[in-house]
């Protein structure tokens, strides 16, 4: 066995056991911090049902053992909890009650992946393409907008959100003002539906791209400028090599590392929404179904979308770490 795939398996081993330990971390904090807030989902429900007459003996033991939190000692409830997890079990929902938690997630997920995800990667796509040619081509009209989405940037997300919702709401009404899709048309896979879900969308997504694509640009731009006095690339442009080839292949790959990280934890970020955009244009994503979760204290609920939040950014940063591997080999060889 060559000394290059010892590394190389010994990297993958090193990433694989640190993101395990890491997961095994995340699952012990999801089960004792909603603990030790203060409340109980068990004593909201039975507050609930206490309006319609006295509930039965045992009625609490018998929720807590529906809902997923388990009985007895803390350390018995643990264990209860990670042979749930095992089998996939999350509980029940509190405001929803008896949906299951991993229903309300199901059904709210797939909206919030589709658009904050589509948005994101639009959002990198055109930010880090206009960082490489703003950084490449210093000094030019492309290098002076980089302020200007630098100020977008820093415009309050929920302020942005409610601006272009009354601009193209109420002064320019040429889109739904909320919601996912026109409740009155008939849900599913057809043409009438779809495009309903594309109108509502835009304005989402416009929200993302604008306030986001700023960040990715400036990255870039300076990671640039900073590649660009590299002796490689200085030697390859000696070399007499295409200008084109010496941007892309030489700067703009070495540059592009700390943006692709970033990138891989915005889309580990994506399963949780934006929680500000979704309510102010009233969106059918997870990261609504979250405040609505907080506001009702529906602890089982917070619980399984706070994991599947970790365990998704825990993913996508094993992804980055291995992708760094392929893009520069030294990260695997401990050069």
């Amino acid at each position: 066995m060559t000394a290059p795939r010892r590394g190389s398996r010994r990297y993958l081993a090193s990433k694989l056991g640190f993101y395990l330990v890491a997961a095994w971390a995340a699952v012990t904090l999801n089960f004792f911090l909603p603990r030790l807030i203060p409340g109980n989902p068990v004593d909201v429900i039975i507050g609930r049902q206490a309006r319609f007459g006295t509930p039965p003996p045992g009625e609490a033991a018998a929720l807590a053992k529906i809902l997923g939190l388990g009985t007895g000692s803390i350390f018995t409830r643990y264990w209860q909890y990670l042979d749930s997890l095992a089998h996939l079990r999350l509980g029940l929902s509190v405001y929803e009650f008896p949906t299951p938690v991993s229903g309300v997630i199901r059904q709210s997920i797939g909206w919030t992946v589709i658009l904050v995800g589509t948005a994101t990667v639009i959002s990198f796509g055109v930010g880090t393409a206009l960082g490489v040619l703003a950084g490449w081509k210093r000094g030019t009209w492309l290098d002076h907008l980089v302020p200007a989405t630098t100020f977008l940037t820093a415009v309050p997300y929920f302020w942005l959100a409610l601006l272009l919702s009354y601009l193209f709401t109420q002064l320019i009404p040429v889109l739904p003002t909320s919601g996912g899709y026109d409740p009155t048309g008939t849900i599913g896979f057809n043409g009438p539906f779809i495009v309903s879900a594309i109108q509502h969308s835009v304005l989402p997504a416009v929200t993302i791209v604008v306030s986001s694509l700023g960040g990715w640009l400036l990255s870039m731009r300076n990671m640039m400028v900073s590649t660009l006095s590299e002796d490689y690339v200085i030697a390859a442009e000696a070399k007499g090599l295409p200008p084109r080839r010496v941007m892309i292949r030489y700067a703009a790959r070495n540059a592009i590392l700390p943006n692709v990280s970033g990138f891989a934890i915005s889309l580990g970020f994506v399963v949780s929404g934006a929680i500000g955009m979704e309510l102010v244009f009233n969106y059918p994503g997870i990261g609504d179904v979250l405040f609505n979760a907080v506001i009702n204290d529906d602890y089982p609920l917070m619980q399984g979308i706070f994991l599947v939040i970790t365990l998704t950014v825990l993913a996508a940063n094993l992804l980055v770490d291995l992708l760094y591997a392929v893009i520069d080999p030294r990260t695997r060889t401990g050069a």
